[in-house]
């Protein structure tokens, strides 16, 4: 099976966030799409080993942020690339409360769902939920996988349904390859070496957690 066929579906980027207590919690996906209009309801797929997947399904809520080409690529890391069960992923990001429920400022829209069905995958549940809040609407270009992946030069977070493992190369081996991946977000930089002072601009790691990648 060719998987690169999967690449030529659009997906986006977005902040599922919830609230079960006064615990805010949220992760990134990139798998989330308007199932009907009448009344509007979306699909959000959540993975199993996401604290947040655990908090929606016990709280049966949940809000959906549309991150922007220029939102602060920092938001990703914060909630892309850690954990909710033990981070309060919030302290750094700028946000607000619609029906009681944390979403994202940094944004283009933001929406609050009621679940009212719920599908399980080997590794994903899949929330439908009912749209009962919206704002936040601006003519911002939304973020896509694609620029995300383009020019963010960001990847997948390993719970994401995109997900793919790549394989690390040796680096005395491979001393002509100029790409170097972040172990941590993904983030590429580009160049002959990882310079001592580089720190990563989606999550803030040093050069040291970089590899050689290849082409």
């Amino acid at each position: 099976m060719d998987k690169k066929v999967l690449r030529n579906l659009s997906y986006g980027v977005y902040v599922v966030t919830s609230i079960i207590g006064d615990k805010k919690v949220g992760c990134i996906a990139n798998s989330a799409m308007q199932v009907t209009s009448n009344n509007p309801t979306i699909a959000v797929s959540i993975n199993h080993d996401n604290y947040t997947n655990k908090v929606i399904k016990e709280t049966k809520k949940f809000g959906l942020s549309i991150l922007k080409e220029d939102s602060d690529s920092k938001i990703i890391g914060e909630f892309g690339f850690k954990s909710s069960k033990d981070t309060d992923k919030f302290e750094n990001v700028g946000y607000e409360e619609i029906d009681g429920i944390p979403v994202i400022s940094d944004s283009c829209g933001k929406m609050i769902c009621k679940v009212i069905d719920m599908m399980e995958t080997e590794t994903h549940t899949v929330f439908l939920g009912e749209v009962i809040e919206a704002d936040g609407y601006t003519n911002d270009n939304p973020m896509t996988y694609k620029y995300y992946h383009e020019k963010l030069k960001g990847t997948s977070p390993k719970n994401a349904p995109t997900y793919e493992e790549e394989k690390e190369v040796k680096l005395e081996n491979n001393t002509n390859k100029k790409k170097w991946k972040c172990r941590i977000c993904g983030y590429v930089y580009e160049g002959e070496s990882v310079p001592e002072d580089f720190i990563c601009p989606i999550c803030g790691q040093p050069h040291t957690e970089f590899y050689l990648v290849e082409d």
